[in-house]
């Protein structure tokens, strides 16, 4: 990667920001992408962060945020490489050098890269009233809980999601028609989304038995409004990493010992 001002316009690969001609961002020559100034920096924290997160022994109790979607990437893209060299024989080297990820692939890099953001902020907050687990399997599935985060008044179980466009609560119906909800991102119909918080929600909560359980839909990078934004959907909260971080340092005291807590949800949902 190296610093440059682009001959051409392009879009950072990270948030999608339009970058004219001219202007100074990070040029990526293993993607052929360029990110800017501002995804630059923030990867730069979060790849400190998790330096010291694999040299700090608590880590591997915690967990690594983002670990298993980021092994995913790397096991599709290898295997997609592998494909194009048995393909192009002496010039795989080659096509696998011009060759744009699949879409599908670039998703779990996307995905990682929200986690281990989120992660990173949430993992700043750790104290002896809160603590933070990440990437935390669900025992009979291959699903995982990307961060749980244990405070004195109760569990927040958090779905990651580093998705374009402005979060939106729908509301259809409600005197002659039952009342409908949707979460709306960039007019798309995600409401899935908040259904699998609530699944996570009941797996959590049937664990730990009458400790609150909150569940909660943090998207990184998203279109959000200068002013308020953040919304409640079938009792998921839908906001972003600032706005989570201040609503759980302001959680009212209770009575929830959080270090015995934070050791029996680690012991039942291990590291992914």
């Amino acid at each position: 990667m190296k610093k440059m001002r682009l001959r051409y316009a392009g879009v950072c690969r990270l948030c999608g920001a339009s970058l004219p001609a001219g202007t100074e961002a990070i040029y990526e020559s293993e993607t052929k992408s360029v990110r800017c100034l501002e995804c630059a920096t923030e990867t730069l924290e979060t790849n400190l962060h998790l330096e010291r997160a694999g040299d700090n022994p608590l880590s591997t109790e915690s967990g690594i945020a983002g670990s298993s979607a980021r092994r995913e990437y790397e096991r599709r893209k290898a295997k997609d490489e592998e494909k194009l060299r048995e393909k192009w024989g002496p010039f795989g080297g080659i096509a696998v050098a011009v060759s744009d990820e699949r879409q599908s692939t670039k998703a779990w890099d996307r995905g990682a890269i929200g986690e281990e953001r989120l992660g990173a902020r949430l993992d700043a907050l750790a104290a002896d009233g809160l603590a933070v687990l990440h990437d935390r399997r669900i025992p009979g599935s291959k699903a995982n809980i990307d961060h749980i985060a244990i405070t004195s008044s109760g569990i927040w179980v958090i779905d990651a999601k580093r998705y374009k466009g402005r979060p939106e609560l729908q509301i259809e119906g409600g005197i002659l028609r039952p009342r409908v909800e949707k979460l709306l991102v960039g007019r798309r119909d995600c409401t899935k989304l908040v259904d699998g918080v609530l699944k996570q929600v009941d797996v959590v909560r049937n664990h730990v038995g009458d400790v609150p359980v909150t569940g909660a839909l943090c998207f990184v990078e998203a279109d959000w409004p200068l002013i308020g934004g953040a919304f409640s959907i079938h009792g998921v909260h839908v906001l972003w990493p600032k706005r989570l971080a201040k609503v759980l340092v302001e959680e009212p005291a209770g009575d929830v010992d959080v270090a015995a807590m934070s050791e029996s949800v680690a012991s039942r949902f291990k590291p992914a």
